[in-house]
């Protein structure tokens, strides 16, 4: 049967959405740390999250990857139309998710390079040949300014702030997913490795058009290679102010206890 162009419009509507948050409450044992968050990202799109502490920016990152810890109370996550709720990590991970952890963990035993292997194989269902992927891994290595000798050492053991965040924007070149959530991943690093960051999120986007970043971000000198399409400013577990990229600059500026002040 044919479409009406309504339900055409209604079809490319959904089509275009990448991640749809509705009304999400979410917490730890007894404590809610997220009151209701909406909001939603289209395909191609790069939004912002802004924030003090404890407002719940890592709290939504976790709970849209399914961590353990946080519990899911009310709302609806829908990632291109289906319940994320209902799928486990591993799942989410192979529908197109990934997280860039704010303080990433030293996992002796498995290489970085032997963890990405396996990561893309688990992600993609197939066999990663091994001299196609090592091409491929130098090349983002060297976009990054990365010793090659890092990929043959254990994931982050023994290496810098900088560094452990240059690996976790490796892995995001080469997993190359849908949605990318970066949780201060500028966070501690020193002003070249921020341009060398923000460079490389970039060249992610540049790689794949199509793909979104939903990123968390104390410091904007990250985002200047980027198109910002949407702000979100996250107090007390909700969404407090929701602007283009201005709201960036009113934030610099002001600080949040304005958007509190204008609240009341």
């Amino acid at each position: 049967m044919d479409l009406t162009n309504d339900e055409h419009r209604l079809k490319e509507s959904i089509m275009a959405k990448l991640l749809e948050v509705k009304n999400l409450h979410a917490g730890v044992e007894d404590k809610e740390i997220l009151k209701g968050v909406s909001l939603t990202l289209g395909k191609g799109e790069v939004h912002v999250i802004l924030g003090p502490n404890g407002s719940g920016k890592s709290t939504l990152m976790n709970v849209l990857l399914g961590h353990p810890k946080y519990r899911v109370t009310e709302g609806s996550l829908d990632f291109e139309g289906e319940n994320l709720l209902e799928k486990p990590v591993y799942e989410r991970a192979r529908a197109g998710l990934f997280l860039s952890f704010q303080s990433p963990e030293e996992i002796p035993g498995i290489t970085l390079e032997n963890m990405i292997r396996t990561a893309k194989q688990a992600v993609t269902g197939e066999k990663v040949k091994l001299l196609p992927f090592r091409k491929e891994l130098k090349a983002a290595m060297e976009k990054l300014k990365m010793s090659p000798e890092y990929a043959r050492r254990y994931l982050n053991v023994g290496f810098s702030g900088g560094e452990k965040k240059r690996a976790e924007i490796l892995q995001l070149l080469m997993l190359a997913p849908k949605l990318a959530l970066l949780d201060e991943t500028d966070s501690g690093l020193d002003v070249d490795a921020v341009q060398i960051v923000s460079e490389g999120v970039a060249g992610f986007r540049k790689e794949n058009p199509d793909s979104s970043v939903l990123i968390i971000t104390h410091n904007a000198r990250i985002l200047e290679k980027l198109k910002v399409d949407r702000v979100h400013v996250l107090m007390e577990g909700k969404v407090a102010e929701e602007g283009g990229p201005e709201l960036i600059s009113q934030v610099n500026d002001h600080g949040f206890a304005h958007l509190l002040e204008a609240e009341g």
